[in-house]
């Protein structure tokens, strides 16, 4: 999962992201309004994490401006305003949900997981796509109902190729995706590439029918057909 923290106070940002690591998340951090603009106007995130109030502006222009370029991505407002008309402003405006400071960092694991849920696979806690099946909150995967073991890097290749399934997705999207912020300091098409090869050669080892396609240079389509 791919989430945007905007969020100025930094012990909490500190906190949130660490915590968020350690679920095994890709996280970028925006620490003001501005920064926020840019990150969300020019990137593409399964979930963005806003608080309301931020230095030179607020948080629910930025809500706006998701819902106008982004509308399939998931909105958490989180913060410390607790007055009805924030929320209600907030939700109308296209937030998907609030979650008011302090808050516990387990709860918002949990409502990030539900609303990814709710957006990219219609609210299923697992995905099914033949012989092949997905748990994405336990990170497992099965073939033939048999577990196959992959690193969390190849799990999040694969749930993304899931959840944009007949699309074909270049690789700068999927490198940044997976990797984020961190993508462009990397030889990211080498990186991928055997990445990739892992995640399919784990997958076939187990009878899976590869669904992996190759798009000779742009990058690769999972597919149904």
């Amino acid at each position: 999962m791919k989430v945007l923290l905007v969020e100025d106070e930094p012990e909490l940002r500190r906190s949130v992201l660490a915590y968020l690591h350690g679920e095994g998340m890709v996280v970028e951090v925006a620490r003001d309004f501005p920064e926020a603009m840019d990150k969300t106007g020019l990137f593409t995130y399964d979930a963005v994490l806003v608080d309301i109030t931020l230095p030179k502006g607020s948080g629910l222009d930025v809500v706006r401006q998701l819902r106008t370029k982004h509308p399939g991505t998931g909105i958490i407002i989180i913060s410390a305003k607790g007055s009805l008309d924030d929320k209600v402003r907030g939700l109308e405006l296209g937030a998907d949900d609030y979650l008011a400071k302090p808050f516990h960092l387990p709860e918002l694991v949990a409502r990030l997981h539900a609303l990814v849920r709710r957006k990219t696979f219609n609210g299923r806690q697992d995905i099914v796509l033949d012989e092949l099946r997905l748990v994405p909150e336990d990170k497992l995967v099965e073939v033939h109902g048999e577990r196959v073991e992959l690193t969390g890097m190849q799990f999040d290749l694969l749930l993304f190729l899931v959840a944009n399934k007949d699309r074909v997705l270049s690789r700068s999207a999927i490198a940044e995706h997976v990797w984020g912020d961190h993508a462009e300091a990397m030889d990211e098409h080498d990186l991928l590439y055997s990445h990739m090869k892992n995640l399919r050669k784990k997958l076939t080892e187990h009878g899976w029918q590869d669904r992996i396609k190759t798009v000779y240079g742009i990058g690769y389509r999972f597919t149904t057909t």
